[in-house]
This record gives structure tokens, sequence and C-alpha cells, in this order.
């Protein structure tokens, strides 16, 4: 795996490296590939998105696990998924995704604005790192891998949005942590293919039916929400329950 000429100076110019993580696949592959390509660890810092209740158990502990010694900022919204969801009186969908801008993409921004800040030995600059795959889906197939963010890039701070493991392949990800020494998250070996919340608006139906099974409590909940609010989960517009076919 090749580093891009402009990523490759701002490494050799001192950059910070911020390594969006989500105790996923993708995240802990992509990590473990940065420092492959000559990352040092005194220019990274991990990053992730606490998302309380509605992420897998164990998170943070698998990130700190397989992270190695850097720093690791969690990030927290000023709100939960469930207060969102009750104000809104629906579900996010695809087309307005406020569980990644508000939940994810918001606070993670905040929190590397102000650790840049607190360690000018950067020089303002950051490389934001995220684990995107082109495998995944014909939209973030076309995404390009590296992108100035105009908007976090202000007078005294450049930002840099870069896709690293962008052309890696599915079975590669797997190999890469099992070539570190590493395991992934449990959820992946009780059936999941996916780690985003427990309940994703994107996740297949057996995804969900898995999820349904292993998290009774957060399942039920889901399912009292749908019913009290008249919108699903799914953009099918069918239940959990219809889809998992799990009682709640």
């Amino acid at each position: 795996m090749m580093m891009p000429d402009e990523i490759t100076t701002m490494l050799d110019a001192g950059t910070l490296f911020a390594v969006n993580h989500s105790a996923g696949k993708d995240s802990q592959a992509m990590l473990i590939a940065l420092r492959r390509m000559g990352v040092p660890d005194s220019q990274i810092v991990v990053v992730h998105a606490d998302l309380g209740e509605v992420e897998w158990p164990g998170n943070i502990e698998h990130i700190r696990s397989t992270m190695g010694d850097v720093p690791l900022i969690i990030a927290r919204a000023r709100k939960t998924f469930f207060d969102m969801v009750e104000h809104r009186q629906m579900f996010p969908s695809p087309g307005q995704r406020q569980c990644t801008s508000d939940l994810k993409r918001g606070p993670i921004q905040r929190e590397l604005r102000r650790y840049l800040k607190a360690n000018p030995r950067f020089g303002g600059r950051i490389v934001n790192c995220m684990g995107m795959r082109a495998q995944e889906s014909p939209a973030r197939a076309k995404r390009q891998p590296v992108t100035r963010n105009a908007g976090c890039s202000v007078a005294g701070r450049e930002w840099i949005d870069w896709l690293p493991i962008h052309d890696m392949l599915h079975f590669d990800v797997f190999a890469t942590i099992l070539s570190a020494g590493q395991k992934p998250h449990w959820a992946y070996y009780a059936g999941m293919t996916r780690l985003s919340c427990v309940f994703c608006i994107m996740a297949s139906a057996a995804d969900l039916t898995t999820a349904a099974r292993l998290m009774r409590d957060l399942y039920r909940r889901y399912v009292e929400t749908e019913k009290r609010i008249g919108h699903t989960l799914s953009m099918s517009g069918r239940s959990l329950e219809e889809i998992t076919g799990v009682a709640a």
C-alpha cells in the first residue's frame, strides 16, 4: 500500500495523523496500515465517537487493546441517539444521517480541533484518517481518497481528509488484522458483518437479526420506539420485528 505524495509531504512536515476508530475491522486495519506505511506513533492520535448505549459493548476496551501506546480521545455528543430520534419523531435516513453528522463527525472534529490547538508541535496540520473502503458501496467507491477539508481548514490550520485503505478488499482487512497478531471485535465472531451502531439504518436483515438476538434489551427499546413514534428504523418501512422475526 502506497502513501500518496501529498500525504508523504504532510508526514515529513510533522503533521498529526488522527485515526477515526469505531472499533470495527476497517478502523483496526487502517491503524495497522498507517504504521506499516511509516507513520510514527509520535504523530498518531486515535479518536472514537462514543455512542453510549447504541454501540456494541466493549468497543473502547477493544480499541485500547489494539491501538498500542498512542493517545486516545473519546468524543461524545451533547445528545444521545434516542434524544435525536425522539426530538425528530423519526429515525435517521441515508439522506438525513444526523447520527453521523451530529453524533460522530461533529464531536470528533470538535475534539480534534482542541487537541491540535493544545499541541502546537504539529504546526496546525492534521491528516484526518477514515476507514471507508470502495468495496463497501457505490457511493464510497466514488469518494476521492485525499481531499482538503475546506470547512475545517482556517487560518493557522490545514486539515486534510484521507482514506488510507480505500482500495483494500474485505478479505485483506481481516488478513491485515490477523497478520499483526490481533483479533477483530467480538461481534464479528458472533455473526455480525459490520460494526457500527448495534442497530444501524444501513444494516442488512441478517445483521439486524443477529443484533436482535445478541442485544435483547436494546432491541426491545428500538421496537418500542418504532411503535410509539410510528416510524421504522429500516427504510423499507418494515418494522424490526417483521425483518428479524424476533419478538420484542
